[in-house]
């Protein structure tokens, strides 16, 4: 069952009443009115109260009882109807949701599903606001799709904070919760963008288009919402390459890391492997000339400790010459 969050009538940009859906179309009808109606998660029955009182299209109704439908913006009579997909962040994920609003003289009508900031603070705003207000449904209507486009922003806004966040620390060695979190983000600002790209053209629409309860001298306020769905856009796509070099950036740091810490285990190998050669001599001469054998060259010569003391000294010096000019020591 869905649940009327608030219907009233509106004359000169004052609220004239709180009303009950049954006697909204009475209350259209009168000169100088108009009805502003929202409705969130509605049932068939709701939907078909309202089709009986205003005459809404038969495929208008479909559409706004499944929902999961593309923005879009058609006319069906007397009636301008249009689709548009909401975003709100909900722990550093966006959920998405849907709102679709009928216009036509004397009503406007918004049905919301799944995920969006409440309307009621478009509502307070407008209802203080009277001046703007007796322009009647014209209003309404760019208030709603002004706060809806306004509230892509403010996702972006929240996103651009923690993606600047983890610029700062781009680098600083990559771990898997920083990879895991940056691959997210990507796929939030491409999910925000494939809702907020198709809104552009919807208010482009509303900014061209000649549409049934829509007053012309009213365009210049679409083409307002217009160049804030365009910002929202340049921003995502801003945080979508920022984020993508973070990554890249991250990751030459990191194979630059890893190249340094190979060049520096290959030098400490280099110089332990030319200190055991230049050691493996004196252990040579010494392990041969430590086995047990009666009859060995130079064995009972005078000057044959010392010739070997030599040997070993000399070619120990020879090897540390070599292995210092070869960098190796």
């Amino acid at each position: 069952m869905g649940k009327v969050i608030a219907a009233a009538a509106y004359s000169a940009g004052r609220k004239v009443a709180d009303i009950a859906v049954e006697e909204s179309g009475a209350w259209a009808a009168r000169p100088g009115h108009f009805v502003w109606i929202g409705i969130e998660a509605p049932s068939e029955r709701d939907l078909r109260q309202l089709q009986a009182q205003f005459g809404l299209h038969e495929l208008a109704i479909e559409d706004a009882l499944k929902a999961h439908q593309r923005p879009k913006l058609e006319t069906y009579g007397d009636t301008t109807f249009l689709v548009l997909r909401t975003a709100f962040l909900e722990e550093g994920h966006i959920a998405l949701g849907e709102t679709e609003i009928f216009i036509g003289h004397g009503y406007v009508i918004s049905v919301r599903h799944g995920a969006s900031a409440s309307y009621r603070e478009v509502r307070q705003r407008a209802e203080a606001a009277p001046k703007q207000l007796a322009h009647g449904e014209d209003y309404v209507l760019y208030a709603l799709v002004d706060f809806i486009v306004d509230n892509y922003l403010v996702v972006v806004e929240r996103l651009a904070a923690e993606i600047e966040a983890l610029e700062e620390h781009v680098l600083e060695p990559l771990d898997e919760a920083r990879i895991a979190r940056i691959y997210e983000l990507r796929r939030e600002l491409q999910k925000l963008r494939l809702v907020a790209a198709p809104a552009v053209e919807v208010c482009r629409r509303l900014e061209h288009t000649d549409l049934p309860g829509i007053d012309v001298s009213f365009r210049p306020y679409f083409r307002d919402v217009v160049d804030h769905a365009n910002r929202a856009l340049e921003q995502i796509d801003a945080l979508r390459e920022m984020l993508g070099f973070a990554f890249e950036a991250a990751l030459l740091m990191e194979s630059s890391r890893q190249s340094i810490e190979a060049t520096r285990q290959s030098e400490v190998s280099r110089r332990l492997a030319g200190w055991a050669a230049i050691l493996a001599v004196p252990t040579a001469i010494a392990g041969l000339y430590g086995m047990n054998f009666d009859h060995m060259p130079e064995l009972h010569w005078r000057y044959g400790y010392l010739a070997v003391l030599l040997v070993i000294a000399v070619t120990c010096i020879v090897l540390f010459n070599r292995f210092r000019r070869a960098g190796w020591i």
